[in-house]
């Protein structure tokens, strides 16, 4: 509505942000409630990761329906200037979309940091599992900016009379959404692909395996994670070599309760018995190293 008055190609753009935010929000709850359908003979591990799907979706829809067409209606702009009238009315717009907004900025920012703990923003958007946070926070700071780059462009306009001015600001909001989807689309491409648990997380698994007598150490751990709340654990366990297959298999079943009570999410646990060798063992394997160098420092005091 206010773009239809006032004729600004920043309100158009951030107008076309607002629906494309909406859409993408839609998408990302049609994702999580697709993603808690039980698994199937076709889908074994079940459509945890269809969250990572939506969400990419919402990546692509934000760069290709937010930026290239906010880019390309600020170059146009610029090319062929069309005058902003009623300019209070799109300062008016604006100052109340820029409350509103920060409104949300701080709630989606609320949540994050329950989330978050102490790590660094830069981090919790890189490790985060589950996609709808980092999605709404990044979509969240982009409209506030992209609000300010709207408001600078028609403050411009107004002061010089060059509508030209308000193009930039179109184009402003378009690489800033263009940054923000490259940026979200990596990091769905990653958790698309299979990352794995944290190192806080593969520690506790490790402890958590090693805290009986029935396993000896892991030898090595592999986590998968095929959604934001289910993770496969695999891992090569050694057993003491005069064990019989009864009671390996006790170990093993105590072992994997011990895993689930530790790490909730580890709905898929797979052990397999061996001997260790440490001329055969995984002495790269992160978790592993850092729980048993853990448990060396007393001995050196």
């Amino acid at each position: 509505m206010a773009f239809a008055i006032t004729g600004s190609a920043s309100l158009l753009a951030e107008s076309i942000h607002s629906v494309a935010d909406s859409g993408n929000e839609a998408l990302l709850l049609i994702g999580r409630k697709r993603a808690r359908r039980e698994e199937t003979q076709e889908h074994q591990f079940g459509y945890g990761a269809e969250r990572y799907v939506y969400a990419f979706i919402v990546a692509v829809v934000l760069f290709v329906v937010g930026a290239v067409f906010s880019v390309y209606e600020g170059v146009s702009r610029i090319m062929h200037p069309e005058q902003v009238v009623s300019p209070v009315v799109a300062f008016a717009v604006l100052i109340v979309a820029v409350g509103l907004e920060a409104l949300s900025f701080r709630t989606a920012i609320g949540e994050s940091n329950r989330a978050r703990g102490r790590a660094s923003w830069r981090a919790f958007i890189r490790r985060a599992k589950a996609p709808e946070l980092p999605a709404v926070l990044l979509e969240d700071f982009a409209a506030l900016t992209g609000l300010g780059f709207a408001l600078i462009a028609l403050i411009l306009t107004t002061l010089t009379g060059d509508d030209r001015w308000d193009g930039a600001g179109s184009v402003a909001i378009g690489i800033l959404l263009g940054g923000v989807a490259v940026v979200f689309a990596a990091e769905m491409k990653s958790l698309l692909i299979g990352e794995s648990a944290s190192p806080d997380v593969q520690r506790a698994i490790v402890m958590a395996i090693e805290g009986g007598p029935e396993i000896e150490r892991v030898i090595h751990l592999r986590t998968l994670h095929v959604g934001p709340e289910s993770l496969l654990v695999t891992a090569k366990v050694a057993v003491r070599p005069g064990d019989v297959a009864r009671t390996i298999v006790a170990g093993i079943d105590a072992a994997e309760s011990r895993n689930r009570s530790a790490v909730p999410i580890a709905g898929m646990i797979f052990l397999e018995p061996d001997l260790y060798d440490p001329a055969r063992a995984d002495v790269t394997d992160p978790a592993v190293r850092a729980v048993h160098h853990a448990r060396r420092k007393p001995d050196k005091a």
